[in-house]
């Protein structure tokens, strides 16, 4: 009987059930096969994330280790970084330095250890990470286009059982017997195994949403706002127009801030050479705020799908 563990797994992995399944067997069977990183958010209290962590420690026991964000940053990483499985709970790990170290532990093959008093020593790396947090917006900085995060949002417990762990313990050899035999859903499709598609979420998208700059979303927002204005579904511009229209609505902007985020968070390309294209101005006589223009220049181009898919 494994009802038990199978309402955990349902629970935490949700539609993604399958998925989870092969994760957890991969840990068991393919141990040195890379995983991403597993995410699990929730600002709700009594959701089950730390009986799932309790239950991995169960099931992988001295395999499994529990770090503090603290740990994380420490240069002392030999009591970690020979196991299986590296959890944190409660996860913050907003720098950039550290969602960098992070991403580079999770794909990379080998690691320096370091001890207090000792020589470091290089070791073969294979551990994966599972993080809880209870910040759903920004628990670690994911930029777009990044396909090594698992991102859960994990609903609250309907029951309360205090006696849930054992009954998981319980189930565990019968578990592991299941997992064995059982055929994954999945083929390798990618360094971390998996097919990034498959596991994108809607809890990921809102992280990465967090983590555009305030400058990007000034932009994607005054460009919405002249395509419903002028009801049209894309906008030319080059920058010079896009810094006018920033200062328009009093957004200030350099040249060479705009220039980043059209070409590398939204990775546009200007027309190969100069050609005449409409662009809008502001203009407060007017009911809708804008009116067109014509100018002659290497244009941008975004589309109304482009900005809202951000």
């Amino acid at each position: 009987d494994l009802s038990h563990i199978q309402s955990l797994v349902r629970h935490i992995f949700g539609e993604q059930y399958e998925l989870g399944m092969d994760y957890l067997q991969l840990l068991y069977l393919q141990p040195i096969q890379k995983l991403p990183i597993l995410l699990l958010v929730s600002e709700e209290r009594n959701t089950g994330k730390s009986t799932f962590l309790n239950f991995l420690k169960a099931l992988f026991q001295n395999n499994v280790t529990f770090n503090t964000n603290e740990d994380f940053r420490s240069q002392f990483n030999s009591d970690w970084a020979g196991k299986l499985l590296i959890v944190v709970d409660e996860v913050l790990l907003n720098r950039r330095e550290d969602s960098e170290r992070l991403k580079n532990l999770s794909t990379t093959l080998s690691y320096k250890v370091e001890a207090k008093g000792k020589d470091r020593d290089e070791i073969a790396f294979f551990a994966k990470f599972v993080l809880c947090s209870n910040n759903e917006h920004l628990p670690v900085i994911i930029d777009a286009g990044e396909t090594r995060y698992w991102v859960r949002k994990i609903d609250r417990l309907q029951s309360d059982d205090t006696d849930f762990l054992q009954k998981l313990k319980a189930e565990i050899p019968a578990f592991l017997h299941f997992l064995q035999h059982r055929k994954l859903s999945t083929e390798k499709e990618s360094r971390m195994w998996f097919n990034p598609t498959l596991l994108h979420t809607e809890a990921l998208q809102k992280i990465i949403r967090s983590n555009r700059n305030r400058l990007e979303i000034e932009m994607s927002e005054l460009l919405l706002d002249i395509m419903v204005a002028m009801d049209v579904d894309s906008v030319s511009f080059c920058l010079n127009d896009l810094v006018v229209l920033l200062v328009h609505s009093q957004v200030k902007a350099e040249k060479h801030q705009v220039r980043k985020v059209v070409q590398e968070c939204w990775k546009l390309t200007p027309a190969p050479n100069g050609l005449t294209y409409t662009t809008y101005q502001g203009n407060y006589n007017r009911s809708c705020h804008y009116e067109p223009i014509k100018r002659v220049g290497r244009f941008y181009t975004v589309t109304r799908k482009q900005l809202e898919s951000l």
